[in-house]
């Protein structure tokens, strides 16, 4: 078995985060672990009946944790402005903000019904859009804000004349493609909160290798079994070996989005062997969310294509 791994967490009581995907696999993890440090948590989720299985198993774990269970859907533009208006209009500062859900390597092409690419519009867009219209809640908690990217972010390139993989449609590519306009996209809200004076401190995390649902069966995106690949990394797993589990993997985040030692603009993952798995450290920036230039192409596509104009 796997050695148990852990860091220390502030005591975050009284405090709001938001986690996306936190209904099974590492996002569970995530809130699982800050609800432990007294922090409230709104787990936003597409299937509500899941969400609400996975905060009563975050309560069995920590039975007087504060979860508020509430649907969205990252791929739909019209469910991100849904939510994101009902959360504005309660007014509560959101402190922390872990942006953790994603899709993986779908064979076929897949369209939202905006019409972009499955994994653009969810790894991507639509954590865009969602912080652009949470932007004056970030503000007023001068938020802690952690985009979840992947190893996958150092290969490949972001598609500019195709972000919707209308040709030639490659499920890493377009997975690459897809975490890397989001590692872009952190590092230019980093620069234009420091710009703006807001106060919001936006970085970057990374799981290393575990075994979740990204990789396994999924009929309703065009995947009817289990890849060998997270055959192999949940065997990897059990034993202890080079991968980690979802709650070792958890554990970048949570530094990047809690501890003092965590400063926006960098990124954080596993500092085991290859950096797949580990307790969480610093890490030297992809070299392709180093790009001042693209970080600024990618943040005004982005304005575009979501219909939202951000104001920093």
């Amino acid at each position: 078995m796997p050695k148990s791994l852990d860091i220390t967490v502030p005591d975050l009581t009284g405090k709001l985060a938001l986690v996306t995907g936190a209904s099974d696999g590492v996002g569970f993890e995530i809130a699982a672990r800050l609800a432990r440090s007294g922090v409230d948590i709104i787990m936003p989720v597409r299937n509500l009946d899941k969400g609400r299985a996975a905060a009563a198993r975050i309560l069995e774990r920590t039975p007087r944790a504060g979860i508020d269970v509430r649907e969205l859907d990252l791929s739909s533009l019209d469910s991100v402005a849904s939510f994101s208006d009902r959360l504005v209009a309660e007014g509560r500062p959101v402190d922390i903000q872990i942006n953790n859900a994603g899709v993986m390597t779908p064979p076929a092409r897949v369209l939202t019904d905006d019409g972009f690419e499955l994994q653009f519009a969810t790894n991507h867009l639509g954590h865009f859009a969602l912080v652009a219209r949470l932007l004056p809640l970030l503000t007023a908690g001068r938020a802690r804000v952690t985009s979840q990217v992947s190893i996958a972010a150092n290969q490949g390139a972001i598609n500019w004349d195709d972000v919707s993989w209308e040709h030639d449609y490659d499920p890493m590519k377009a997975y690459s493609s897809s975490k890397i306009a989001f590692g872009l996209f952190a590092m230019e809200l980093q620069r234009r909160s420091d710009a703006a004076g807001r106060g919001i401190r936006s970085n970057l995390s990374h799981p290393g290798i575990t075994p979740t649902n990204l990789l396994a069966a999924q009929p309703g995106m065009g995947r009817p079994e289990d890849t060998t690949a997270v055959k192999l990394i949940r065997a990897l797993s059990r034993r202890g070996i080079l991968v980690g589990t979802p709650s070792s993997a958890a554990l970048s985040a949570v530094y990047a989005a809690t501890s003092p030692d965590a400063e926006g603009g960098r990124l954080y993952g596993p500092k085991g062997l290859q950096h797949l798995s580990g307790l969480p450290a610093e890490q030297p920036l992809y070299s392709r969310l180093q790009d001042a230039a693209a970080a600024r192409r990618i943040w005004e596509l982005s304005e575009n294509l979501a219909d939202v104009k951000v104001s920093v």
